[in-house]
């Protein structure tokens, strides 16, 4: 049933297959040995850029997350935030993931950091006048991504997480639910019920990158993020957030504890809410750290 549902999900985001990347310039960071600028190019010839953290060349099989950025209005921030970071966030997620042996890939997405040349709302259109979605390009660079993250040298392809706040908080625990390789997922900032969020009026606070006709019929945020389950998911949001006001954090999070339970996997899903707005707070850090500490490090010893 489950397989089914995933079928359909694609079929709404436009069957838009996984991109295909090969590795184009590579170059150091600054001085730091471990982090890295580099080029991915996709077999239809969009160069896309990427930061990679964490790793070198004499890496043994390392752990490894798909990083992926935020929205914010902020077109110019796309894979940097990896290394630079943004205002949402206490600090790079890519140093501190450094520090515990992890190694973190970011990759621009469309229409941010050095793909900030097409708008949002354009690309959005076209990909919705040809049948698709900018929802479905994204997941699948993404997916792509995931892809090369898997045939890098020293990275242990069975121990891939993904990560991220707002938009990266949705694609996310969309592209785990699509992608049975991701071993975990932590999200920030961005889980709630869309049906509640459209009801309340407050659903067009999201960007119209996560426009899918057709999403609503089928299935809800809650059980989406639910196909999961067993796998070890963290949810961690702000009650004061405009983005995910409570009733929608509260539907959502019932279909999602209901989905896990299902499978007797209660112990996999973790979920924590601050009294904030659209941040990151300290104890969604170290949430965050520890939930992949122990499902990307410690479960493998």
């Amino acid at each position: 049933m489950e397989h089914q549902i995933q079928t359909r999900i694609r079929a709404l985001l436009g069957d838009m297959p996984p991109s295909v990347f090969t590795t184009g310039s590579i170059r150091p960071v600054g001085d730091a040995i471990d982090q890295h600028e580099l080029v991915l190019h996709r077999s239809d010839g969009v160069a896309v850029r990427a930061f990679l953290a964490g790793w070198t060349p004499e890496a043994r099989a390392m752990p490894a997350v798909l990083y992926i950025h935020a929205h914010g209005g902020k077109y110019d921030i796309g894979a940097d935030e990896l290394l630079g970071g943004r205002p949402a966030l206490l600090s790079p997620y890519g140093p501190d993931l450094a520090r515990q042996g992890i190694a973190t890939l970011c990759i621009d997405l469309p229409c941010f950091g050095n793909r900030a040349t097409e708008a949002e709302s354009a690309a959005a259109k076209r990909h919705l006048w040809h049948g698709r979605t900018l929802f479905g390009e994204m997941l699948a660079d993404l997916s792509g991504a995931l892809d090369w993250l898997q045939r890098l040298d020293g990275i242990d392809a069975n121990r891939i997480g993904a990560l991220g706040l707002s938009m990266g908080a949705t694609l996310g625990f969309w592209l785990a639910a699509l992608e049975p390789r991701i071993r975990a997922v932590a999200h920030l900032c961005c889980f709630a019920d869309l049906a509640t969020l459209v009801e309340q009026g407050a659903h067009d606070r999201h960007g119209n990158y996560m426009t899918v006709p057709g999403l609503l019929p089928l299935i809800r945020t809650g059980q989406l993020a639910g196909l999961l389950a067993p796998r070890p998911q963290l949810a961690c949001m702000g009650s004061e957030d405009a983005l995910t006001p409570p009733l929608a954090i509260e539907r959502g999070l019932a279909d999602l504890i209901a989905a896990y339970d299902a499978v007797g996997a209660a112990d996999r899903l973790s979920t924590l809410i601050e009294p904030v707005g659209h941040v990151e707070t300290t104890a969604m850090r170290a949430a965050v750290l520890d939930f992949l500490q122990k499902h990307l490090i410690s479960a493998h010893h």
